[in-house]
């Protein structure tokens, strides 16, 4: 018992490694029910984007490559797409196109996120698309030309696989500006990381630990991407073009 009173401050010290102890198994525990809560929502986060972006790169190809055929009444058409579609915020896109063109045309939650996100990044990528055919030097479609190539030949087999190498990178960083974005769409009610993080939230409510974990799953997603499209700049990097359409 002596022993036990001189020892007051170590049985002090003990106590507060236990409680410290008990708090990390505590917040690790916590931290595992959140994860298991969350990471069955990241395929579908995925698939969004995914789907979301296929459709943006369709409908960028289209608006980027049309003005080429010189028309006034398309370049005009294309143009006033992409300022439409670049100067109105993605969360009104989402309210519109569910709220709005939802109702007549009968779009569940996930037709019209997916829509209204590839709608928004396509004008990105159009500008994208256009900037890669333009940097090609006048000289290849003349060559083109010479060798007797329509212009869609042209077009085809000799400026876009060079256009490639610079339309890829910053395709690349967009891709991962619309897996971030792809959060917005839980707005609606469909099902994500980030709606998931809400229901967790609303059920539990654990704030600070549910959108840590949340911000940690998109930051880990957004890295890797950011190691393929690091990549994928050395692969494609062309030696006196720049990195890319500046996005904002």
């Amino acid at each position: 018992m002596a022993w036990l009173v001189g020892a007051g401050d170590g049985v002090t010290v003990v106590s507060c490694r236990g409680g410290v102890i008990d708090f990390l198994a505590k917040q690790g525990t916590l931290a595992l029910n959140i994860l298991k809560f969350l990471l069955p929502a990241v395929p579908a986060t995925i698939i969004i984007t995914l789907l979301s972006f296929i459709l943006a790169l369709i409908l960028g190809a289209v608006v980027g490559l049309l003005p080429l055929w010189r028309r006034p009444v398309v370049t005009f058409l294309t143009r006033a797409y992409v300022d439409v579609m670049r100067g109105v915020p993605l969360l009104v896109h989402i309210f519109f196109i569910y709220f709005g063109l939802g109702s007549v045309l009968n779009l569940d939650r996930f037709s019209a996120g997916v829509l209204a996100v590839g709608i928004c990044y396509s004008a990105y990528l159009a500008e994208i698309i256009r900037a890669g055919v333009l940097s090609i030097a006048q000289g290849q479609y003349e060559a083109a030309a010479s060798l007797g190539m329509s212009s869609l030949q042209s077009l085809r087999h000799v400026v876009l696989p060079q256009a490639v190498r610079t339309i890829i990178p910053p395709t690349a960083n967009e891709f991962i500006a619309c897996l971030k974005d792809s959060s917005l769409v839980s707005i609606i009610g469909l099902r994500e990381l980030t709606r998931a993080g809400r229901e967790y939230y609303s059920q539990f409510f654990v704030d600070f630990q549910t959108w840590f974990l949340v911000g940690l799953i998109y930051l880990a997603m957004t890295l890797a991407l950011t190691r393929v499209t690091r990549g994928l700049e050395r692969r494609f990097a062309v030696k006196g073009y720049g990195s890319g359409v500046q996005r904002r």
